[in-house]
């Protein structure tokens, strides 16, 4: 039966795997859709095929998630700090060159395995919950202290430096939120979150002024020069504006090519969310993906949710939604429900990290998110990232059958 009654509770959140069967299914099928539009793609052998390999970090991942529910997960947080300091040697490793390797526009995140692309930095995410978890769930008397804070504090920012360093601003930034909010929920003095997030803003109120108002080539924000063309189309800087006073018609005609062509990506992922319409054009029908419009090198994973929303339209956007809404609110549930604050905090960190994902990915996809390569969890291709969101549901799982009241 799908719903038990009160006095015999199921023993996993059965809703919960509903609502991530179909996340996979729905993956699997934009993937086999977004790559499968090229006679060559076509033409491969079906285990080099994308959809096929998507297939196969599932069942991995889900594998995984099921071992990590064998294992109570307070047994497993006795080893959180050595699984933290194991992702911080790996975020160093991938800044060593012939060790981590690069992709796209040069930035070194990844550690080839020949078998598999080893991305530490998406592991690095779930270690921080679960060393964040353990050492937050002292006593609300060693909380209030300040040492205490500054503690958590490092315990956050050196993943976040490393990951930067990469550069990889989009997984790094989702850490902060993940951080914050689980320091809120363990009861950390909110003056120290206030100042916290006061300091924030007012750094990032000074970086947005420094991509509007220094001319090209005064910048003081060190940025690799593709993170500082997404930031500007964001926020819709004029090119010619930081065109020398003197500048002749080609140099700005030039600067206003270079701003055509940085929007592009941006600029055809809104035209295939809005082109599709109430009920979108149909499964593979999508013209934007299909005539290479939508880049194929992204289609299939930053940009996944724009070829369902071209496909399936607004119906097909909001089912997905709902099944993240489903994930996430009995990820929340699943808090509420915990035995303990360790449990507790683990599925907040887990539940704050998965929306962080959902909401910048979704939001560079219809542009009131900048463009960042932060993946749409569980939909997006990639092995790191789905392998990471799987183990992270199985926690999340782990909690769900050690509840309290069980």
């Amino acid at each position: 039966m799908l719903f038990q009654s009160h006095d015999h509770p199921s023993r996993i959140d059965r809703l919960q795997l509903l609502a991530l069967g179909g996340l996979l299914l729905v993956s699997v099928a934009f993937v086999y859709s977004a790559t499968m539009v090229t006679p060559s793609a076509v033409a491969l052998p079906w285990y080099n095929q994308s959809w096929v390999h998507q297939v196969l970090w599932y069942l991995m991942g889900l594998a995984a998630a099921g071992v990590l529910c064998l294992v109570d997960y307070m047994a497993l947080a006795r080893w959180s700090y050595v699984a933290y300091w194991v992702t911080i040697l790996s975020l160093v490793a991938v800044l060593i060159p012939h060790i981590g390797s690069t992709h796209g526009w040069g930035a070194r995140r990844w550690i080839d395995l020949k078998f598999f692309q080893f991305q530490p930095s998406e592991f690095a995410k779930l270690a921080f919950i679960m060393a964040a978890a353990n050492f937050l769930s002292r006593p609300l008397e060693e909380l209030r202290q300040p040492r205490i804070f500054w503690k958590g504090m490092g315990l956050l920012f050196l993943p976040f430096v490393l990951i930067l360093k990469e550069p990889d601003l989009g997984s790094a930034l989702v850490l902060l939120p993940t951080g914050l909010v689980m320091m809120l929920v363990a009861g950390t003095p909110r003056r120290y979150l206030v100042r916290l997030v006061g300091l924030v803003g007012i750094l990032a109120t000074l970086f947005v002024a420094d991509i509007f108002y220094l001319p090209v080539g005064w910048w003081t924000v060190p940025m690799q020069p593709y993170q500082r063309d997404r930031l500007a189309i964001y926020f819709g800087c004029d090119y010619t504006h930081f065109a020398p006073r003197n500048a002749t018609p080609a140099e700005l005609q030039r600067l206003r090519q270079k701003e055509l062509n940085d929007a592009y990506n941006v600029r055809q992922a809104l035209i295939s969310v809005g082109s599709g319409g109430l009920t979108g054009k149909g499964w593979r029908q999508g013209t934007q993906n299909a005539l290479g419009y939508l880049p194929r090198a992204v289609a299939h994973n930053d940009f996944i949710f724009s070829v369902i929303a071209e496909e399936e339209g607004f119906v097909g956007s909001v089912t997905v939604l709902a099944l993240y809404a489903v994930v996430l609110f009995t990820g929340l549930r699943t808090a509420g429900q915990a035995r303990d604050r360790l449990g507790k905090l683990v599925a907040v960190g887990v539940v704050t990290l998965l929306f962080s994902h959902v909401f910048i990915n979704i939001g560079m996809n219809i542009r009131i998110m900048p463009v960042t390569g932060v993946p749409l969890p569980l939909l997006s291709y990639g092995g790191s990232s789905v392998l990471v969101s799987l183990i992270a549901l199985g926690l999340m799982q782990n909690i769900y059958i050690h509840r309290k009241g069980y």
